[in-house]
């Protein structure tokens, strides 16, 4: 299928300076904004187990938005290759303790991480801000139109296939074009049903139904995603690309995911979704203050 890339605007859309969020505002400032990971999960393919219990749960986020992140992402249901679904009562059970216990000790934004609206829905409920939904919001039927009645953020991902098939055999044309196509399709699908734009963020979906070659493609080619109009949020932290960049697959892969991230920082990504908060935000602060920013597009 053929999307318009052009934005719905006359013109070349303006930056965001800012994503709105359910109850509050992220403002945008001279370094990328950081979404801690928060997985409450068995399985996860970098820390699966770690969290799993509430409490280990609870004490790592309050690590992360003690080392300056700006949102949490909490999550029920691995979206590593081949991992299975979890219904969504299983999720709630998984996160609902967590999300309970953190809008009470830290004023950090709180999103979840989910594709089912009975789970987004119980979320936002407890406090949440924002719908993460790696279908675009396609996954549930009920997932768009909560997100346009509750007026939550949401952060759209582009991925090809599930969880089950999108590492089978990754296919494009052209990565760059074609992530970008959907993005806007979906982007406009959402205003029309309601959304304002300025709840809007996009996720191009590094490592969901692509080779390394499409991530590192992708990776390299953020700045024209800012044409889309949206904040653009990516989540490359800690990924087996980056281990093949290294051509070492028993690499930690966490330096590998901070230079990653300079170079998004350099393109104007807004929102980087990692598993470490303090190293990658002391190296963007140095990064900024030497000049790294000035070839980032402008307003």
């Amino acid at each position: 299928m053929n999307y318009d890339l052009k934005s719905r605007e006359d013109g070349e859309p303006r930056r965001p300076t800012h994503w709105q969020l359910r109850s509050s505002r992220l403002d945008f400032g001279p370094i990328p904004k950081l979404m801690g990971i928060v997985n409450v999960t068995p399985d996860s393919f970098s820390d699966g187990a770690a969290y799993l219990k509430p409490a280990a749960a609870v004490r790592h986020a309050l690590r992360l938005a003690d080392e300056g992140a700006d949102l949490l992402d909490i999550g029920g249901e691995s979206t590593r290759p081949y991992a299975e679904p979890v219904d969504a009562e299983e999720q709630l059970r998984r996160v609902l303790p967590v999300i309970e216990q953190l809008v009470t000790r830290t004023d950090v934004p709180l999103s979840i991480d989910t594709t089912r609206a009975a789970v987004a829905e119980a979320a936002l409920a407890a406090g949440v801000q924002i719908i993460n939904d790696v279908t675009g919001l396609e996954g549930d039927p009920c997932m768009l139109p909560l997100a346009v009645r509750s007026q939550a953020a949401v952060c759209v991902m582009h991925m090809q296939g599930t969880p089950q098939t999108m590492q089978l055999q990754p296919c494009y044309q052209d990565v760059v074009a074609e992530v970008s196509a959907y993005l806007a399709h979906r982007r406009d699908r959402l205003l029309a049903a309601g959304m304002n734009r300025q709840r809007i963020c996009l996720d191009p979906g590094i490592g969901f139904g692509k080779t390394d070659r499409h991530n590192l493609a992708l990776m390299a080619h953020c700045r024209p995603l800012h044409r889309l109009g949206c904040p653009l949020l990516v989540g490359h932290s800690r990924k087996g690309f980056l281990a093949k960049v290294l051509d070492d697959p028993a690499a930690d892969r966490s330096a590998a995911t901070l230079g990653a991230a300079l170079a998004l920082a350099g393109q104007g990504v807004q929102i980087l979704r990692v598993h470490e908060i303090r190293p990658l935000r002391e190296a963007l602060l140095a990064y900024a203050a030497t000049g790294g920013m000035e070839g980032q597009p402008s307003g």
